[in-house]
């Protein structure tokens, strides 16, 4: 079961779990530790200064959603997110970097998480529609990207349920929210969406599909699920408050890193998440 949350309210699809009774269902204490996961979309690439000691490659920043999060809700956060990063690295680690799941332990009582985009090349499929129009933000030739495959898809979904499962084994006590991509392509693209309008479809069905395999994990494992991709359907980077930036040929990168969450988006995931935790404790747990 999960929770979608749109401004100003919660609908909640409920099944017939009975209450766990669990330290999850009761309010997060002050100083309750918080571990974030995932890809650049939760580190927050390029919206501020780096977090002391992240790693160079992870692009941490000090305005990212978990970090607004914590400050808000006065939580310990420990956040092992890191741009690049895809569900296996979570898992499994990457490189030199341990996996993402060895920052929970037992005494962690919220997890959230946003990843699955690099499994599919999402980002990657919009950087190299605006490099094969000329961007002049590509320095160098352009990179080939594919459309994901149905496999691609099945592994992600494997992957987050792992994900979820290693939650409730390493951190009981947590409540673990799966926070969506936003979206970052309005229906009918402007010039600071700079792809082909095939390339954009393609984009849409990616979006639609990670976020559909992110539910049905959620689903699965009695996780919440912060609908950002909904919320953020008014502010793609064409809109006149964006939450995310595109990509034209007089991008400005103070802003943030193209085809991602800019700070107006982190600091409403934040808002958005506050809202979800404080309006009902915990879903019940299966």
């Amino acid at each position: 079961m999960k929770a979608i949350w749109l401004p100003g309210m919660l609908s909640l699809l409920l099944g017939g779990c009975a209450a766990s009774g669990s330290e999850s269902g009761r309010a997060l204490p002050p100083k309750a530790r918080f571990a974030s996961l995932g890809s650049s979309f939760a580190a927050g690439a390029g919206i501020g200064p780096l977090q002391a000691g992240t790693p160079e490659r992870c692009s941490r920043t000090t305005n990212n959603y978990a970090t607004l999060l914590a400050a808000r809700l006065d939580l310990n956060l420990v956040d092992a997110s890191c741009g690049g990063a895809t569900s296996e690295h979570v898992l499994r680690g990457w490189s030199e970097l341990p996996p993402q799941i060895d920052a929970l332990d037992r005494e962690t009582r919220l997890v959230t998480i946003t990843v699955g985009g690099n499994d599919l090349g999402y980002v990657g499929w919009l950087f190299a529609s605006s490099c094969r129009l000329g961007v002049a933000a590509f320095p160098g030739p352009c990179r080939p990207a594919a459309e994901p495959t149905d496999a691609d898809y099945a592994r992600l979904d494997r992957n987050l349920r792992a994900i979820a499962q290693q939650v409730r084994v390493r951190a009981p006590q947590a409540r673990l929210v799966f926070v969506q991509y936003v979206t970052l392509l309005s229906d009918t693209a402007c010039g600071l969406e700079t792809v082909t309008p095939a390339d954009a479809a393609v984009a849409r069905r990616i979006a639609q599909r990670l976020a559909s395999v992110t539910d049905g994990a959620a689903r699965a494992s009695g996780a919440d699920v912060l609908d950002a991709d909904r919320l953020s359907r008014s502010h793609t980077p064409c809109s006149p408050e964006p939450w995310s930036n595109g990509l034209s040929p007089g991008y400005n990168r103070t802003q943030g890193a193209p085809w991602h969450p800019n700070a107006a988006g982190h600091a409403a995931i934040a808002r958005e998440l506050a809202s979800l935790l404080q309006a009902r404790p915990a879903l019940n747990r299966k």
